[in-house]
């Protein structure tokens, strides 16, 4: 017996992040939930998270990257909002019990971007040269090739930080390309990294929709929007993440695509101060991602990787 066609939903929110680019991406979503649902009210509920309000410190020590979803998750489970939409390496690894993500947006350019006024790429930053970044994972890259440089944290959204790029605190700064590209910046890049020179991070360029997990009426209007070769390749890259216990007090990327129906998987976990490093490469079917991505943790454990996950955090 064929099931009742769901009828399209009448009034939908979405809860967003009130910075530029979570504005512009909950904007994005709600443009194309109003192309699939014409006669449906689709508004967005901006909220100020506790990672946007502190910014006098490092994300590792104040409590992750889940600060930038908490506050949405409320508005979820009290009913104010019908869907968040999150830049998916913002999302802890396992969701608290009663959400779930719904869909995962086709992904912009996960690559990271160097941004500089005056240099064409790490390679022309002199010694002593002053480089930017709110990520262990850049930091630690960055180190391990140029141990030169001088690299400081960088907080705060994407326009104040090229605000203090522009005022000459840094002589460059490390950003993900996708923001840039989002919100019509692509000119700022002076030269996307290769992944041998900085690996994405986890999910890096995909958007997540998160919704509560017993609104499966909501999971079915988003399931037009789901792409399932991105969301295959953020989960092989979530699960590495996951198995690994990886946050952002770790110094791990891990970084798929598909490339003629195989999935390609690339993992790198290193010392904060990028020293030492272990790295895996591995393929396989896109259909068995999250097995991939189990794969690639357990070889990097069974390689010591342990010992850098555990490492202390430098003042």
């Amino acid at each position: 017996m064929s099931q009742p066609q769901l009828a399209p939903p009448a009034r939908l929110v979405i809860a967003s992040r009130e910075s530029r680019l979570a504005l512009w991406q909950a904007e994005h979503v709600r443009d194309r939930l109003r192309a699939l649902y014409p006669q449906c009210d689709v508004s967005i509920l901006g909220m100020t998270t506790r990672g946007d309000q502190i910014l006098d410190r490092s994300l590792a020590k104040i409590g992750g990257k889940g600060l930038f979803v908490k506050e949405l998750e409320t508005a979820l489970a009290d009913g104010r909002a019908d869907l968040a939409v999150h830049s998916l390496k913002d999302v802890p690894m396992d969701l608290p019990e009663g959400f779930a993500l719904a869909a995962i947006l086709d992904r912009e350019d996960p690559h990271d971007a160097f941004v500089s006024p005056n240099y064409a790429g790490l390679a022309e930053l002199p010694a002593g040269a002053v480089v930017g970044t709110s990520s262990l994972r850049r930091a630690a890259a960055i180190a391990a090739r140029y141990p030169l440089l001088r690299i400081e944290p960088l907080r705060g959204n994407l326009d104040t930080r090229l605000g203090k790029l522009d005022r000459g605190e840094y002589d460059a700064i490390v950003l993900a390309c996708a923001g840039l590209k989002r919100l019509g910046l692509e000119s700022r890049i002076r030269v996307a990294l290769t992944p041998e020179e900085s690996l994405p991070a986890v999910g890096q360029g995909a958007l997540g929709i998160e919704t509560c997990a017993a609104r499966p009426d909501i999971a079915a209007w988003l399931a037009p929007l789901h792409h399932a070769d991105t969301a295959a390749c953020v989960g092989a890259e979530r699960e590495v993440a996951r198995a690994l216990g990886g946050s952002c007090q770790s110094s791990l990327a891990a970084h798929a695509r598909i490339d003629g129906g195989r999935l390609r998987l690339r993992s790198w976990v290193s010392a904060p101060d990028g020293r030492e490093s272990l790295s895996d490469e591995r393929e396989g079917a896109a259909a068995d991602a999250v097995a991939i991505g189990a794969a690639a943790a357990a070889d990097l454990l069974a390689r010591g990787a342990a010992r850098f996950l555990a490492a202390p955090l430098a003042e």
